[in-house]
């Protein structure tokens, strides 16, 4: 890949170019959708992103929630091009999901990415390709490993990625590939790359947003679940926004959350985040021995299966996992039982109607 990509070597210029209206405080890693032969299902893909798009102006596709570890390389293409139909008409924000085992691994996705974006919007210039198709950067995370790496290897490893200049965000996440980045570690890639422009980290314990060790201009956005409303800036906490599966199925009131916080509803705010808090634990609960998929894509899914079809979830099609399974039926009842102690469960669902009478 050439070096002469067209972007700004400067962080806050790079930041301004890509995001003129700032950089969204609620993202998503979205669902993908899949047909019963394991093809994309884009009309429900289409579905569920206009459900989201009211309250959720980013997406990250495909992150950990769409699939994005298991998905051979043409399918993480696919699901990002879906996605592109869908954001380009609507001015929505993309981050394309560059997330493999090995640093080789993620290398080799992201010139197949680059290629395709320049066949697919008809330029060489990288920076007007991601333009053109509403990509806003790439997401890289640590490479995976059995035994955790030392932070000299995961940054040997990141370092190449960081250093094609590409705007990029950087996806902390030890359930999947078992390393954690620490705060100096994290810190020393953002002073030395000014392409570094956003961190997301569901690991949990939030310890590079807690360490105030980041350099000035770049995003956090926490994408660990529960007690939302304590962890926004708005609120004291340290993250300037979300990126979180769950904004999936609860788009709207993570969106409020959000809202109430900026405007001073601080036990309205904590209020909505604690039944989504709630519901969500229930979810993640409630898929704990589905062997397949990872459970932020089985609890999504299960979610979403009800935000579509409302008390009518039953009737639909089962959720179809990526490798080839369904959401089994008590899955199902655990999560509609919860929506509806918690005051969730949706009058109506989005697909509802289409369902046969």
């Amino acid at each position: 890949m050439a070096t002469d990509h067209g972007f700004p070597a400067d962080r806050a210029a790079l930041t301004r170019r890509l995001f003129p209206d700032g950089v969204p405080a609620l993202w998503s890693p979205t669902l993908v959708f899949y047909d019963e032969a394991g093809n994309i299902d884009r009309d429900r893909l289409f579905a569920h992103l206009g459900f989201m798009a009211p309250h959720v102006k980013g997406f990250l596709v495909p992150g950990s929630t769409g699939d994005a570890w298991e998905m051979r390389d043409d399918e993480a293409i696919a699901a990002l091009d879906l996605a592109i139909d869908f954001a380009e008409p609507r001015g929505l924000d993309l981050l394309a999901g560059v997330l493999r085992p090995s640093a080789a691994a993620m290398r080799t996705l992201l010139d197949k990415l680059l290629e395709h974006l320049r066949r697919r919007t008809g330029t060489r210039s990288v920076a007007d390709c991601f333009a053109a198709a509403r990509v806003r950067g790439v997401t890289i995370a640590a490479p995976s490993s059995a035994a955790p790496l030392p932070k000299e290897a995961i940054s040997a490893a990141l370092e190449p990625l960081f250093a094609l200049g590409l705007p990029m965000a950087l996806y902390q996440l030890p359930q999947v590939t078992g390393n954690t980045m620490a705060p100096d570690l994290v810190a020393d890639l953002a002073r030395r790359f000014p392409n570094l422009l956003l961190f997301k980290d569901s690991g949990g314990a939030d310890e590079v947003a807690l360490s105030g060790r980041m350099p000035a201009g770049v995003t956090l956005l926490r994408g660990a679940e529960g007690d939302y409303a304590r962890w926004s800036k708005a609120h004291g906490g340290p993250y300037d926004g979300f990126l979180l599966s769950t904004a999936n199925a609860f788009p709207a009131q993570l969106a409020a959350v959000l809202d109430d916080l900026r405007h001073g509803r601080v036990e309205e705010a904590e209020r909505r985040s604690a039944a989504v808090s709630a519901a969500v634990s229930d979810a993640f609960a409630a898929v704990a021995e589905v062997p397949q998929g990872n459970a932020f894509t089985n609890a999504n899914k299960a979610l979403a299966q009800v935000m579509a079809y409302g008390g009518d979830a039953f009737r639909a099609p089962p959720p179809r996992l990526y490798a080839g399974g369904h959401l089994p039926r008590p899955v199902m009842e655990r999560v509609v039982d919860s929506l509806g102690r918690h005051g969730l469960l949706p009058e109506r669902g989005y697909l509802q109607e289409e369902l046969p009478a």
